[in-house]
C-alpha cells in the first residue's frame, strides 16, 4: 500500500497555488478554482487542494522533508514564506522549522535521515492486521 494524496482546505485558490508553486511543487490539474492537485519533486505522493471554509486548528499537519533545513528555510523565507522561528533541533533527532500556508494550514520542513523511519526506539517485529 502506497499513500496516493492528502488534500487540504483551503480559502483561497489562487494564493495556495502560488505558495505551494514557491514550496517546488508543480501543478498538475486546476478544475473550476474548487480543486488543485501538485507533484513533489520527488516520490508518487500528491497534494491536493480543495476550495472551502478557512481550516480550523488540529487540522492535518503536513511535513515536506529535505536534506538541507536550513538552505531551503533561507530560500523560502527570501520568498516571503513566514516561519514560526528558526529551524531547530527536537529532542526525537530531527530539525525541524514550522510554517502555515495562506489558509493557515500548519506545515513544517524538516530533516531526520534514517530516524525518519528507523529511530533508535522503533518497535521491531509489530505486525499489523
Amino acid at each position: 500500500m502506497d499513500l496516493n494524496q492528502v488534500t487540504l482546505t483551503v480559502d483561497d485558490m489562487p494564493a495556495a497555488i502560488g505558495f505551494y508553486e514557491a514550496l517546488g511543487l508543480r501543478c498538475i490539474v486546476h478544475t473550476h478554482e474548487r480543486y488543485a492537485r501538485f507533484e513533489l519533486p520527488c516520490g508518487s505522493t500528491t497534494l491536493s487542494l480543495h476550495l472551502g471554509d478557512r481550516p480550523k486548528d488540529g487540522g492535518p499537519l503536513l511535513y515536506f522533508e529535505t536534506e538541507d533545513v536550513d538552505a531551503r528555510f533561507a530560500a523560502l523565507s527570501a520568498k516571503g514564506v513566514a516561519f514560526e522561528g528558526a529551524p531547530e533541533d527536537k529532542s526525537w533527532r530531527w530539525r525541524e522549522a514550522w510554517f502555515r500556508d495562506p489558509a493557515g494550514n500548519r506545515l513544517c520542513l524538516y530533516h531526520a535521515g534514517p530516524d525518519r523511519r528507523f529511530p533508535p526506539w522503533r518497535e521491531e517485529g509489530r505486525r499489523s492486521g
